[in-house]
């Protein structure tokens, strides 16, 4: 961790073990115990309201698409009036530089008790986006770029506020206003300390809000994300319990925790869905916070890409014209090539290692002509692992852990970065679907392998794949397993009769990830949280 990053996550951690108090304190920057600097992390800028909806108001909107109707079928009428107000404030980059950051702070109000008085409070972090004006808080806009901004603002509002939880969910550095020109993708540290902030500042706006509203804290903590924001929840909670702050529970979904074996997977062949966008925004982010994965881009990139990559993402743009103008390949990682004969026969895994042999198909289309990743960089990758392998990955020890001794700056980094090495002591569940094909499932298995061989107490964390059908008549997420087998067969349905031969497989396999697990994955944690 660079000097400037450390400094930061000490003044940081200084801040937090002052307790709820200091949060208050946010708006004027006057909390006690806390120097200037420290101050100005979480300071709230400004904030306004942009969306009141009474609960039959929004369950109108929900009516008005498709995607809605089925959002409100899972999730349930909103119960509950909503209030979004959009607000700004200070956070740090990757390598620690001061820096703004939007969220969106989603208060449920109405005359019921479920609805105001005291109501817990939740963290959501979101998943991966290449838009930089990405912004949860806009659920009602829905151009090309923010239509999954809105789209998975509307679930976190339908799922979570609209049910009485008060929901702070930060936009990230980077995105929506903030003034870093690139995102710490995947960067535990700043990410987590940025939720943080956006934390210390939402409670300013709360504190704000309590003349009108009778809505208010009621001490319990649940920290929940999907995707880049399972990642990124789980890495906030090691970071709140090591701060002194107590979570009543949280529920990642689908997130990379495993970070340094999803790496070594993706660099022996078992290239996921999506690999391109992710790949560029985390080696981007990684530089930015290190100054050691390359020493220039084409380094790293082939020559097609590396003269702009470090300023593409996240863009204004959306991914597919960035795509179609050539700026990054849509699927091809990797040079079909080998790049050495040793290593001939990882251009595509035969019996992939943890991940389901299903998806072995799909990492075929991870390698072509059209390559973002040079094959020199990815040798000295694969000759790494090789000498410094992964406790999980291909073959798993009983501990679990990440590669000793990395020696790669890159595989350093991702370890840097991995999840495995701490204990919570909070309830965990990890929540996703067994066959996804752009966040393998192995990281929730191997996540929680690592803790159970670390002695955390038996119950403490759990582990949910919404793709399997329920264990027994006591099942408590029996009704999300079937409701998850229905929508997933109403979608293979649809695509038959829209004219798919293959059954549906490839529409379900486009949709898996981001539409089918995250839905049910928000539900099972809307039901965990329920036991506390």
């Amino acid at each position: 961790m660079p000097l400037a990053m450390r400094n930061a996550a000490l003044m940081l951690l200084t801040c937090l073990a002052l307790g709820a108090s200091a949060y208050v304190q946010a708006g004027s920057g006057s909390g006690s115990g806390c120097d200037a600097e420290c101050n100005s992390r979480g300071q709230l800028l400004d904030h306004r309201v942009t969306l009141r909806l009474s609960a039959a108001a929004f369950s109108t909107l929900l009516a008005a698409n498709a995607s809605g109707r089925q959002l409100e079928q899972i999730a349930g009428a909103p119960a509950c009036s909503v209030e979004i107000v959009t607000f700004r404030y200070r956070t740090i980059g990757g390598a620690g530089e001061p820096t703004t950051a939007s969220g969106a702070l989603m208060i449920p109000g109405g005359r019921s008790a479920a609805c105001s008085g005291p109501r817990p409070l939740m963290l959501y972090a979101h998943g991966t986006s290449a838009y930089r004006n990405y912004n949860i808080a806009d659920i009602t806009r829905t151009d090309p770029g923010n239509g999954a901004g809105a789209g998975e603002g509307m679930g976190v509002a339908a799922m979570y506020a609209a049910h009485g939880y008060i929901v702070v969910a930060t936009n990230y550095a980077g995105y929506a206003g903030s003034d870093l020109a690139y995102h710490p993708y995947l960067n535990a540290g700043q990410q987590s300390a940025d939720v943080i902030d956006s934390l210390r500042a939402a409670r300013a706006v709360l504190n704000e809000t309590k003349p009108r509203s009778r809505t208010r804290e009621d001490g319990k903590l649940f920290v929940t994300g999907y995707s880049q924001g399972g990642f990124v929840a789980l890495a906030t909670h090691r970071a709140l319990q090591a701060a002194g702050i107590k979570v009543t529970a949280s529920a990642p979904g689908s997130g990379p925790y495993a970070l340094a074996a999803t790496a070594d997977a993706l660099i022996e062949g078992e290239v996921n869905l999506g690999s391109t966008l992710f790949t560029t925004l985390i080696v981007t982010g990684y530089q930015h916070a290190y100054q050691t994965i390359y020493r220039t881009p084409d380094d790293f990139y082939e020559a097609a890409y590396a003269p702009d990559i470090e300023n593409l993402l996240p863009s204004l743009q959306p991914l597919d014209t960035l795509i179609a103008q050539g700026k990054l390949p849509s699927t091809h990682l990797f040079d079909s090539v080998p790049p050495a004969p040793r290593f001939a026969s990882l251009t595509l895994p035969a019996s992939p290692p943890l991940a389901p042999p299903a998806l072995t198909p799909l990492f075929a289309a991870g390698f072509g002509n059209a390559n973002l990743v040079r094959n020199a960089y990815r040798l000295g990758l694969l000759e790494d692992a090789a000498a410094h392998p992964d406790g999980a990955f291909p073959n798993s020890t009983v501990a679990m852990t990440p590669a000793k001794n990395p020696m790669h700056p890159l595989r350093q980094a991702f370890k840097r970065n991995d999840l495995r090495n701490w204990l919570p002591r909070a309830p965990v569940l990890l929540c996703g679907g067994g066959s996804d094909p752009t966040v393998f499932f192995f990281n929730a298995r191997i996540e929680q392998a690592y803790w159970q061989n670390a002695k955390v107490p038996a119950g403490l964390t759990s582990v949910l794949d919404v793709d399997s059908p329920a264990s027994g008549p006591d099942d408590p997420y029996a009704p999300i397993k079937q409701g998850f087998a229905s929508a997933k067969a109403t979608l293979a349905n649809r695509a038959v009769a829209g004219g798919a031969t293959d059954g549906g497989a490839s529409a379900v396999l486009r949709a898996y990830h981001g539409e089918l697990v995250a839905s049910f994955c928000m539900l099972a944690a809307r039901a965990f949280f329920a036991n506390f």
